[in-house]
C-alpha cells in the first residue's frame, strides 16, 4: 500500500514542473475528429480542459463541428459538398452552420465543461467581431467559406479575465455582415498567434505525423517548422494532414511557441501532452 501510494504521488510532483512552466500562460486547443462525437472521449476532453484551467492554465477551447454540420443538413433535405476538404458552403448552408456551430454544439460544450465543475463562456467569431473575414479565393469557389483578416482578441481576453474558459465556434464575418464558414484549424491557428500563446493543440483521429500512416512505430515525435516542405512534397504530410500541418507552420511562424498535433482517440490525451517531456503525437516547432 505504501508503495502504490508513493507511485500516486510520484505521478502528481512529476506534473509539477509542467504546471509551473504554463502556469498563466495562453494554450489553444482545436476540438474536433473523434474525440468530438464519442461520448466517452468529450468528457474526458472536457475534464482535462478543467483541470488546465484549474491549476492556472488559460484555455483557449477552439471547436468546428463537421459531423452534426453534415446530419443537419441532410435532415432539412441540403446536399452536402466537399472541394479539396473544405464544405461547399451557399447561402443555405451558411445559415445552417451558423445555427448549429453557434447554437447546439458550442452550448453543449460549455454545459459538459460545466458537468465537469468548470465554468465557461461560449463565443463565436460574430461575437464583438472577433473573427473578420472575406471570401476566401481559390482556383475553385467554396461559396461563402473565410479567410481571415483579423482577429480581435478583446472579447476572448475579456471572457478570460472574468475567470471563464473560453470555447469559440468557427464562424466569422465581413464588414458589411456577411456570415463564413471558417475552417476551424485555421482560426485556432489565427487565434494562438493573436493571443501570443504558449501552445497550440489540434486534436486529430491518427497519431500525428507518420512517414507510414500504416505503421505505427512511424510515428514522427517532433519537426522543425524549416522541414515541413520537404514532408509535404515527399508525400509524408497528404490529403487532410497538410492543411493541418499548415495551420501549425503558421501559428509557429506567428510566434506560437510550439504547435502539437495529437491523437484525440486516447483519453486524456492533452494532459500526456500537457504534463510529459515525451509528449504525444507530433510537436513541430522553430529552430534557433
Amino acid at each position: 500500500m505504501q508503495a502504490s501510494n508513493s507511485a500516486k504521488a510520484g505521478v502528481l510532483t512529476a506534473a509539477l514542473p509542467y504546471i509551473q512552466k504554463y502556469w498563466g500562460k495562453v494554450v489553444v486547443v482545436k476540438y474536433g475528429g473523434n474525440a468530438m462525437t464519442d461520448e466517452t472521449l468529450k468528457k474526458a476532453v472536457m475534464s482535462d480542459i478543467v483541470l488546465l484551467s484549474l491549476v492556472g492554465i488559460k484555455v483557449v477551447l477552439v471547436h468546428g463541428g463537421g459531423p452534426e454540420i453534415t446530419s443537419t443538413l441532410k435532415a432539412l433535405g441540403i446536399e452536402s459538398r466537399f472541394v479539396g476538404g473544405l464544405r461547399y458552403t451557399d447561402e443555405e448552408t451558411a445559415k445552417v452552420v451558423q445555427m448549429v456551430l453557434c447554437g447546439k454544439t458550442n452550448k453543449d460544450l460549455v454545459k459538459l465543461i460545466a458537468g465537469s465543475g468548470g465554468k465557461a463562456m461560449g463565443l463565436s467569431g460574430l461575437d464583438g467581431c472577433m473573427i473578420q473575414a472575406k471570401k476566401l479565393e481559390g482556383e475553385v469557389d467554396l461559396g461563402f467559406v473565410g479567410d481571415i483578416t483579423k482577429i480581435d482578441t478583446e472579447p476572448i481576453l475579456a471572457t478570460m479575465n472574468d475567470g471563464y474558459i473560453p470555447v469559440i465556434a468557427t464562424v466569422g464575418a465581413d464588414e458589411k455582415g456577411q456570415v463564413y464558414n471558417i475552417n476551424a484549424d485555421t482560426a485556432a491557428a489565427a487565434i494562438a498567434k493573436a493571443l501570443g500563446a504558449e501552445n497550440i493543440i489540434l486534436m486529430t483521429d491518427i497519431q500525428g505525423l507518420m512517414r507510414d500512416v500504416h505503421d505505427p512505430s512511424s510515428l514522427i515525435p517532433a519537426v522543425e517548422v524549416s522541414e515541413l516542405e520537404a514532408l509535404i512534397k515527399g508525400g509524408v504530410a497528404t490529403g487532410g494532414m497538410i492543411p493541418k500541418v499548415r495551420c501549425c507552420e503558421d501559428a509557429v511562424l506567428g510566434g506560437v511557441k510550439k504547435a502539437v498535433m495529437i491523437d484525440g482517440r486516447i483519453e486524456h490525451s492533452i494532459l500526456l501532452e500537457i504534463f510529459s517531456d515525451e509528449g504525444i503525437g507530433t510537436m513541430i516547432y522553430k529552430g534557433a
